[in-house]
């Protein structure tokens, strides 16, 4: 399988990444209601089996479970994995210290020495400056704990700073993860694509699939019903899924030639951006299996371009 690397000198991953913000959380997944531990492990097992080694979790999701759960599974590994988490910068995060506590602790969970990539979760982080977090975050560099360091939700103008003041110490920005898929092009239109570019930082994009809307599984008219924080979303009310049909049917279209589901083409489309990992997020091994199917072929240039022109809505 191709491989990509994360920024200038981070490691070699996948171009597909498993997500696993719903391994151990109730409060947005229902953990333990139609899923659990047992689930998890095989879908853990199913990507490895599909040759997917690239996992993204993070401190805060689960409370800890889902670091925790991929600590225990880790250990059944017969090849080597990449693992990304992420350091949330809360209100009483103050010092440099508080990131070397955090990475303490999620190490621990995940039962590792280093973690291929170390994420700021979110860009606003309260009473720490960005020049503390970022010195923070490359004295861990240098202690061999983190490989590279990367950002989530950072605009263009965030990522070019955090940029600089880890070129000060000699440590590139490898990643920026953003919300990015057909129909969440807004980083395309901030500037935030074309920056990570120039800047060498790969793009790792959550909600791939826009919380299923790419699937094909909702529709005006099919009957199912949204469930969980899908209620609340307007984009899964008739009017939002009407809205989306055309990009749907161009979806089935391009997919029907290649055999594919448009969740699959959509995930594919993603990739054929470069420098883009869309991380699916799964809770079962079938949901692995399928997400797979956007691996091993390509969209051509033309098709790439028809569900750029047919999404542009989507862009702002």
């Amino acid at each position: 399988m191709e491989t990509i690397r994360l920024g200038q000198n981070g490691a070699e991953v996948t171009p597909l990444c498993i997500g696993t913000w719903a391994w151990g959380d109730k409060l947005f997944w229902n953990y333990g209601n139609n899923y659990g531990v047992e689930e998890l492990e095989n879908a853990f097992k199913a990507a490895l089996d599909a040759g997917i080694t690239f996992f993204d979790t993070a401190e805060v999701y689960g409370t800890g479970l889902s670091e925790k759960f991929l600590g225990e599974f880790l250990k059944q590994a017969t090849k080597p994995v990449q693992i990304a988490t992420k350091y949330a910068p809360l209100p009483w995060r103050v010092t440099g210290k508080a990131v070397k506590d955090a990475l303490t602790a999620s190490l621990h969970r995940l039962r590792v020495e280093q973690v291929d990539l170390y994420q700021v979760h979110w860009s606003f982080a309260f009473l720490m400056s960005q020049h503390t977090l970022m010195n923070a975050l490359a004295d861990e560099v240098e202690c061999g704990r983190i490989r590279a360091v990367g950002v989530s939700n950072y605009t263009a103008e965030q990522m070019r700073e955090a940029h600089q003041i880890l070129a000060r110490r000699g440590v590139p920005l490898a990643v920026n993860q953003v919300r990015y898929s057909l129909l969440s092009r807004q980083v395309e239109s901030k500037g935030i694509i074309d920056t990570a570019r120039e800047l060498g930082v790969t793009i790792l994009a959550y909600s791939p699939l826009a919380q299923g809307l790419l699937t094909g599984k909702y529709a005006a008219n099919n009957g199912t019903i949204p469930t969980g924080a899908r209620k609340a979303d307007p984009r899964f009310k008739p009017e939002g899924l009407r809205k989306i049909e055309p990009v749907i049917s161009l979806l089935r279209q391009i997919g029907d030639k290649y055999g594919r589901t448009p969740a699959q083409v959509a995930l594919n489309w993603l990739i054929c951006q470069g420098n883009v990992i869309p991380i699916a997020g799964v809770k079962t091994a079938q949901q692995v299996v399928q997400n797979a199917g956007a691996l091993g072929w390509r969209l051509n240039n033309e098709e790439v371009t028809e569900l750029e022109l047919a999404t542009r809505d989507w862009l702002n």
